[in-house]
């Protein structure tokens, strides 16, 4: 039998011993490059996901909308406020509100990406790029809203200066209707009394004058009459007074054209016929017999 030489040994002892250390690297690079993998999957998956949120922030940001019909509130606007009700001016708040909200909403899903970016320890130029415009949009939008808030506070004070102009004209036109309303009632209003000879004698209202030993009379208005004994009559609202008698006459100065006495199931109705001239003389007495 042949001796096996120390040599020949000793070099399958090293390629043995190199298979294995080849093993162990083969290994462990192979360990690695499975992690660098893993590593780059969840890496860029936190990139596709960062440009999902970056992309969900721009249209959250889209969807504040300033133009003129979400409440710009332009000079053509203050021009018009006039037209600016309480109730315009309360849409106005709230919309400015709405416009806040959600700029605070893109502002809290900016902090979230970065923290969520610098806890992953992704840091791409590309993505801190887009972040850095997302913030400067989201500044835009806000000073914007800054100026909104102030247009609609002046507005408000505008409205509010309005309101108290336009109630103290009500409260003027209300003034002035009462006085009108008074004046016309002055001119208007005919203050007549209905009554026998006894009952006005005894009233004041009307005198006798002449005769002898009560004969041959005559009754007249008194000098001064209690228009409290009176009734006002509205001569724009009613022509016509009811007589409860069967005969009687006008002892006032009355034109006897401007009325007439006509039966009215079995009493008298002493009917208008020209208002004008019937109410030139302010008091009416009708004597019954």
């Amino acid at each position: 039998m042949r001796k096996t030489s120390p040599l020949f040994v000793i070099l399958l002892v090293l390629l043995a011993a190199l298979s294995v250390f080849l093993f162990v690297r083969y290994r462990s690079t192979d360990t690695a490059l499975q992690a660098m993998q893993s590593e780059q999957q969840t890496t860029r998956a936190r990139y596709d996901r960062a440009l999902d949120d970056i992309a969900t922030i721009q249209d959250s940001l889209g969807a504040i909308v300033l133009g003129d019909d979400a409440g710009t509130m332009k000079s053509t606007a203050l021009r018009s406020e006039r037209r600016l009700t309480p109730d315009r001016s309360d849409e106005a708040l709230e919309r400015v509100a709405e416009l806040r909200a959600g700029i605070g909403r893109a502002r809290d899903r900016i902090r979230q990406l970065e923290k969520r970016l610098r806890d992953g320890g992704v840091k791409v130029a590309g993505l801190e790029r887009l972040i850095n415009r997302l913030k400067q949009a989201l500044a835009d939008k806000e000073r914007t809203v800054i100026r909104l808030s102030g247009q609609v506070d002046s507005l408000q004070t505008s409205v509010a200066g309005l309101t108290t102009t336009v109630q103290a004209h009500e409260s003027r036109i209300r003034d002035q209707d009462t006085v009108l309303e008074e004046r016309r009632r002055e001119l208007v209003t005919v203050y007549y009394v209905v009554g026998t000879r006894d009952q006005l004698t005894k009233a004041g209202i009307v005198i006798a004058t002449g005769g002898f030993l009560g004969l041959g009379r005559t009754f007249q208005p008194a000098p001064d009459v209690n228009e409290a004994r009176f009734q006002a009559l509205d001569t724009d609202q009613q022509t016509s007074v009811t007589i409860a008698a069967g005969k009687a006459r006008v002892l006032t100065a009355q034109s006897t054209s401007s009325y007439q006495l006509v039966p009215a199931g079995g009493q008298l109705e002493l009917q208008i016929l020209d208002v004008r001239e019937f109410r030139k003389a302010r008091h009416l007495i009708i004597l019954t017999e």
